[in-house]
């Protein structure tokens, strides 16, 4: 079976593997390159490694309403390691046997192991958007002022990130005065002596710092015509702006960026980096970075 074609629950009646099961699942999921990623990363270990020869990574199209049964059946068939993408990632939390301590603040999961009786929980997107952050921007998140935009579930684990390690400041800028309010008080118990601020990206915010790292963890953007997350102009000129959207390759709020010569990435090292984490999670063993970037700019290009 092609690795990289669009299963679904009902290919699991004639499921047959002998190796090492991985999967990603979603609601739509063709546009998934991580399959293309992890078998990129999975040959080259096989090549250091026979244990690796057998493993392969695949992705089913998995709707919210039947994701329950997804996990009991992919756990029965002896799946070793799962990886969800929207919509999955908040609903899966609650129905996971065992989450990783590092992912209960987050509250949602993205990469799953098989345990003997069901499934642990981790979330190495946080990860990922530090070691993007660092590779393209240059930027450490320690130390560091942040201007967070969004207040779903990728702003929540991007805030947790940054609070964790440390960050100077935290500015969280949402439409959305609910949902705002609501994550920060969720944060109430990480921030500590760190300043975490809300503001609404509908005005022109005061008090933030210059130098600061802009995030961007909205959806807006995958289209042409969305509005801006938040207008950079009436910023104070940004340390850089890091975009967690890759497809597009550059959005409208990287190009203002860049037309300021501030420095500005996408996504994409973003998602490199969480399934590097994801892949050194279920195997316990180095992953070829290099192996996983290449195969996603390929996949990228097509």
């Amino acid at each position: 079976m092609a690795t990289n074609a669009v299963l679904t629950l009902d290919d699991l009646d004639t499921w047959q593997c002998e190796g090492t099961s991985l999967a990603v699942l979603g609601h739509p999921i063709r546009h998934s390159i991580s399959p293309a990623m992890h078998n990129a990363a999975l040959e080259e270990m096989a090549r250091l490694n026979s244990r690796f020869s057998n493993w392969k990574y695949v992705k089913f199209d998995v709707p919210p309403e039947h994701l329950s049964q997804a996990m009991d059946r992919l756990h029965a068939k002896g799946f070793f390691g799962l990886n969800l993408t929207v919509p999955h990632k908040v609903l899966a939390f609650s129905r996971v046997d065992c989450i990783d301590p590092a992912a209960l603040p987050i509250g949602a999961v993205n990469t799953l192991k098989r345990e003997p009786q069901g499934w642990r929980g981790f979330n190495t997107d946080g990860y990922g958007l530090r070691m993007a952050v660092r590779e393209t921007l240059n930027i450490e998140l320690a130390d560091s002022h942040v201007i967070l935009v969004g207040a779903g579930g990728a702003a929540r684990g991007a805030a947790v990130e940054c609070l964790q390690n440390k960050c100077r400041s935290l500015w969280i800028g949402n439409r959305s005065a609910e949902n705002l309010d609501r994550l920060i008080a969720d944060l109430r118990g990480l921030s500590a002596s760190i300043p975490v601020h809300g503001f609404s990206t509908e005005s022109t915010p005061s008090g933030i710092p210059s130098n600061a790292l802009l995030i961007n963890a909205t959806s807006a953007g995958l289209r042409p015509d969305d509005p801006l997350p938040i207008a950079l102009t009436v910023l104070p000129k940004p340390a850089g702006v890091y975009d967690m959207i890759y497809n597009p390759a550059e959005t409208p709020l990287l190009r203002i960026a860049r037309s300021l010569q501030v420095p500005a990435a996408n996504g994409l090292s973003m998602l490199i980096h969480q399934g590097v984490r994801a892949l050194e999670i279920w195997s316990d063993a180095s992953v070829p970075v290099a192996a996983m970037r290449e195969a996603a700019t390929r996949a990228m290009q097509r």
